[in-house]
């Protein structure tokens, strides 16, 4: 699986966005590093290398980064490394977000890299299409509405099936394998989405769906 590395100016910033692309990619390793080794602002080197060695099991590293001078010591300790490392040019945030829950679905590094730099790009929606077109209505439990954690949920669970799935919710749709596009939608817990799926996999991914809202995403 793909690891990532969060690298900002700040401790506190890495950390706590290393800690919330974790809660929606459990089994993703994501190393964060902040500051310049000596509890202040800035970067470190050699802490920026560990972390890469340390988040890699062999599939590769995405590494996102803050600021203009964090985005050279990655580069640099990308190249030091020693394992497949790409530096991705990204909102942190949500790109750290996007390249998380990627990476939990078992994407390549590239696909991973790609993820984030996307992250705040407008996505263009294609609609399911072919002989048949798998719908579905699905009214979200209150309180279970699609915030982070069960935006998340969904992209796991139609990521790696053969199928184009889209979320609909009032005007606006979103691509289910897109976990920031899902989040944007907007929709709140009581509330109805249409779902439609075509491809090999388009009954699968409906039905993982209607699992997650049928249980209320767990939560």
């Amino acid at each position: 699986m793909i690891g990532l590395v969060v690298v900002s100016h700040s401790r506190q910033l890495a950390a706590g966005v290393a800690e919330l692309a974790g809660q929606m990619a459990p089994s993703v390793t994501i190393a964060p590093v902040g500051g310049d080794g000596a509890g202040g602002l800035g970067t470190d080197f050699v802490a920026v290398v560990e972390a890469v060695a340390n988040a890699d099991s062999g599939a590769g590293v995405v590494v996102l980064f803050d600021l203009g001078s964090a985005r050279m010591v990655a580069e640099m300790a990308a190249e030091e490394a020693g394992v497949t490392v790409l530096v991705a040019d990204a909102p942190l945030v949500e790109g750290a977000v996007a390249a998380a829950v990627r990476a939990q679905g078992g994407a390549s590094l590239e696909e991973v890299a790609a993820a984030a730099s996307a992250a705040l790009a407008p996505e263009d929606v294609p609609a399911p299409a072919g002989e048949e077109v798998v719908r579905a209505s699905l009214v979200l439990a209150d309180g279970a509405g699609l915030h982070a954690r069960p935006a998340a949920l969904v992209v796991r669970a139609v990521d790696p099936l053969d199928a184009l799935v889209v979320v609909r919710f009032g005007t606006a749709e979103a691509d289910a394998k897109s976990v920031l596009a899902l989040m944007g939608l907007g929709v709140p817990g009581g509330a109805e989405v249409r779902v439609e799926a075509s491809g090999p996999d388009a009954a699968a991914a409906v039905r993982a769906i209607e699992d997650l809202v049928a249980r209320g995403f767990d939560e």
